[in-house]
Parts: structure tokens; sequence; C-alpha cells
């Protein structure tokens, strides 16, 4: 490699799972060898990563399926980047007033989103066929009378 230069590149990523936001901070190098092919090296903590473009996992809910935003736009909008949670202790309840479970905890187990899905197209799908069966029985019932 015989040319090159490198340049910093900022990417807001949202993620399409649990819309959390975040950016990633890139080193860009751009070399050229002695042929004039041009090639780019996407450095990330030093480290060799695959461009911004080709898959960011989310550091919230370690999904793959996040999309970029274009550069810029977080300054732009800086009320989709939220900063740090606040803790929130639960102070005692005023007399008369029920208790409430603690934030983020939930009395149930959530099911996941394929779970959800898969009962959503298969609870119809069962209805249908279910009674696709039994109007067919009772024709073929009364065929045979």
């Amino acid at each position: 490699m015989t040319d090159g230069f490198e340049t910093r590149e900022t990417w807001p990523f949202e993620c399409l799972r649990c819309l959390h936001v975040w950016e990633e901070h890139f080193v860009v190098r751009h070399l050229t060898d002695v042929h004039g092919n041009e090639v780019e090296i996407w450095l990330s903590s030093g480290v060799a990563v695959p461009p911004p473009w080709s898959g960011a996992c989310c550091p919230h809910c370690g999904a793959y399926h996040a999309t970029s935003f274009p550069w810029g736009y977080l300054a732009r909008h800086p009320e989709l980047v939220a900063g740090p949670e606040p803790e929130l202790v639960p102070g005692p309840a005023p007399a008369g007033v029920p208790a409430v479970a603690e934030p983020g905890r939930t009395s149930a187990p959530r099911t996941n989103l394929p779970g959800r899905l898969l009962i959503a197209l298969g609870v119809p799908l069962a209805l249908f066929v279910g009674y696709e069966l039994y109007a067919n029985a009772v024709a073929a019932a009364a065929h045979h009378r």
C-alpha cells in the first residue's frame, strides 16, 4: 500500500427490535496500492471491523436488526438520544395507596416476539383448518344419508 489517509466517522443507529438509539465512532483508513486499487479499512477502538452498513449489533438487546441514520441526524435531533436512565428508588407508599411493583419488573414473564408471532398466525390458521375439517365432515355425513 502506498498512499493513504484516515478519516473519523460517527454513525448513528437505531435498533428495530428495542428502538434503542446509539452512535458508533469509526476510523476509516483509505489506502491505495501500487496498482491504483482503493481500499477502506474500518476500525473501531483500533480493531478492524466490518463497515457499519454490513449489519450493526444493538448494544442494548443484541439484535442485528439495526438501521443507520444519515450523518449528523442525531445532532439535529438530540431528543432521540436519551441519557442514562435515572435510578428509581421506591419510597414508602402513602396510607391507603396499594403498593406498586418495582419499575421494570412484571409479574408474568413476557413472551418473546417469535412466540407471539407464532400465536398470532397459528391460532387463526388452526381455527380455519378446524372449521374446514368440520364443514367437510358434516357435508360428507349429509351426503351419505
